[in-house]
């Protein structure tokens, strides 16, 4: 007999999504409380979340979105939103990891600070939220989390364009660590399920921060064809609603246009 796919079963759970101030995690956290979910949405821009807060109740959403500034670069503060969200909400059944970064800098001429950022931010970051929502569920006996991870095309083929050679080892690294993590996770006997989402290009601000100081060269992604971030928030719903003995282990999604 076939299940029908349903998130009704996280309504009135909680899920912590990363960089949720704009683009694909503002989309994700914006769906979770749609669906009734009360969303920890963190980020360093806590106003951005705030107002994303006032639309989604002034919509009449039947869940709850609660800003949280987090630098995610800074394991401290990581550490002390978890505490917070344990007292103030019980804790983490479903994690979204998808803040991340580029800097344009190759590998033959890229400055160490920026690589120290990009895996600081795209890997280590996503590594320590990773370990203490999995914490979190398995102090409350929760058997049935998810953590998402949301990854990159980049972490499955390296494009030919030295500014993101550094950035996709990154994501590179996040392909191998949510396959460990599921592998983990089967080790100790848990129905928690890990799973990364990979998009292509998406259209949202993520080019125009990584030429900051070449805005001609970010605007230049304006023309091209590029998913949406409701497409990729899409995903992250379907891979939620999926009953619970199915493992999803990756989505892979591009434009139908984009050739990498």
């Amino acid at each position: 007999m076939s299940t029908v796919p349903t998130m009704d079963r996280w309504r009135g759970r909680v899920a912590l999504v990363t960089g949720a101030s704009s683009g694909i995690g503002a989309a994700v956290a914006k769906q979770l409380v749609q669906h009734g979910m009360k969303v920890v949405g963190c980020a360093r821009n806590y106003e951005r979340i705030q107002e994303l807060a006032t639309e989604c109740q002034q919509s009449g959403y039947t869940g709850l979105l609660v800003p949280y500034k987090c630098d995610l670069s800074n394991e401290e503060e990581i550490l002390s939103m978890f505490s917070a969200i344990t007292k103030q909400h019980g804790g983490v059944d479903v994690c979204v990891n998808n803040a991340g970064l580029a800097y344009p800098d190759s590998l033959l001429s890229g400055k160490t600070s920026s690589w120290s950022t990009m895996l600081q931010v795209n890997v280590i970051a996503l590594s320590i939220c990773t370990r203490e929502a999995y914490q979190s569920m398995r102090e409350r006996n929760v058997n049935d989390g998810h953590i998402i991870n949301i990854n990159s095309m980049s972490g499955h083929c390296v494009t030919p364009a030295a500014d993101v050679h550094f950035y996709s080892a990154t994501k590179y690294a996040v392909t191998a660590l949510t396959e460990g993590l599921r592998q983990e996770l089967h080790e100790a006997n848990t129905q928690i399920r890990a799973t990364c989402i990979s998009p292509g290009l998406v259209c949202t601000e993520f080019h125009s921060r990584m030429y900051t100081q070449n805005p001609e060269k970010g605007s230049a992604f304006g023309s091209v064809k590029c998913l949406e971030a409701i497409d990729v928030s899409s995903a992250v719903m379907y891979v939620l609603s999926a009953p619970p003995h199915v493992q999803i282990g990756d989505i892979q999604m591009r434009h139908v246009e984009q050739k990498l």
